[in-house]
């Protein structure tokens, strides 16, 4: 059974930064995609980065500004987000591939307001 618990958010003033974590059971964060995804209020779900075996994807509005990573002994994937904009605020879910079956976290809330 494959797990994935988020944490991280919170509120931060625009250009502040934030860490999620995405605490991963049941896969291999190392083999097997994994990947942050945001929904914004009033808006559809988006892709904000993935990685797979070191390889990394990020959308081009957090190029430059978010990276993701990997501990492979922690079994965790983190997104480090720096110079955070309001247009940011959304609730983050970490979401993996394994053998075919996409599994999604609950979601943790990013809020970039003054």
């Amino acid at each position: 059974q494959v797990q994935l618990v988020e944490s991280g958010g919170g509120l931060v003033e625009p250009g502040g930064s934030l860490r999620l974590s995405c605490v991963a059971s049941g896969t291999i964060v190392s083999i097997y995609p994994m990947g942050w995804y945001r929904r914004a209020p009033g808006k559809q779900r988006e892709l904000v980065a993935d990685i797979t075996a070191g390889r990394t994807n990020y959308a081009d509005s957090v190029k430059g500004r978010f990276t993701i990573s990997t501990d492979d002994d922690k079994n965790t994937v983190y997104l480090q987000m720096n110079s955070l904009k309001p247009e940011d605020t959304a609730v983050y879910y970490c979401n993996t591939n394994y053998y075919g079956i996409i599994y999604w976290g609950k979601g943790t809330l990013v809020t970039v307001s003054s």
